[in-house]
């Protein structure tokens, strides 16, 4: 593990489930973390549920799908820290569960691509730049088994393309960056009881999570440009 002291974190979509625990372990290691949602009151309860159990971190509105707000964390970020050394693109929907391939609509497809891969697409060209220019970055794309064109199946059409598309954005930029200190990975966090898992999943939060904080937290010379479930790669 590198060394976290004085690193700074943004999450997306952070203000429940994986993207709060995300946000909750990060912070235990002394990274300052930007906590950011869509909704600015749901992510200042958030802040505040973490302040109850003696966690800061720092919130910030963000909707991943709006470029004024993605300009203004950019602001923010740059007239705040200087620098962004871990980005963590959790923010995610899961449109249309139970479409099939002929049920579904392109306006489907539009909205999870929207969210699920023109978001972590933005924020990476926005903050990569940072990144190198400081000579670190880690970087986690929250993927999903249900993107694996390896074991690809039927159903959730908009999900699945938008997070094998997620994929792909990983392993272009890795390629991208590979002279240089900036790692970036895909993990599938598994079936995890959250709001988009459901009550019936196999794991909890802090499971889902634990890759999250391994790949935000790589040492130099880690690995870049993989899918990872528990630690170990998985195939694309």
């Amino acid at each position: 593990m590198t060394n976290t002291n004085n690193k700074i974190a943004l999450v997306t979509g952070a203000n429940r489930g994986i993207g709060l625990e995300a946000c909750r372990q990060l912070a235990k290691l002394g990274i300052t973390v930007i906590l950011s949602s869509r909704d600015s009151a749901k992510g200042e309860q958030s802040k505040q549920q973490l302040e109850k159990q003696g966690i800061n971190v720092i919130f910030h509105q963000l909707d991943v799908t709006n470029e004024d707000s993605l300009k203004h964390m950019e602001t923010f970020v740059r007239e705040q820290y200087g620098r962004l050394d871990i980005l963590v693109n959790n923010a995610g929907i899961f449109p249309g569960k139970m479409d099939n391939a002929l049920s579904s609509t392109v306006d489907t497809l539009r909205a999870a691509m929207e969210t699920n891969l023109y978001g972590p697409f933005h924020l990476c060209q926005t903050f990569i730049p940072m990144m190198i220019k400081n000579n670190y970055g880690r970087i986690v794309n929250m993927s999903s088994g249900m993107g694996q064109l390896s074991d690809m199946n039927g159903g959730c059409p908009a999900y699945r393309t938008s997070k094998t598309a997620l994929n792909a954005l990983t392993r272009l930029f890795a390629d991208e960056l590979k002279d240089t200190n900036v790692l970036i990975n895909s993990m599938c966090p598994g079936w995890v009881r959250t709001d988009m898992g459901g009550p019936n999943a196999t794991r909890n939060v802090e499971e889902g999570t634990d890759t999250i904080r391994w790949l935000a937290t790589l040492p130099d010379g880690g690995p870049s440009g993989g899918f990872f479930r528990d630690r170990q790669l998985i195939p694309w």
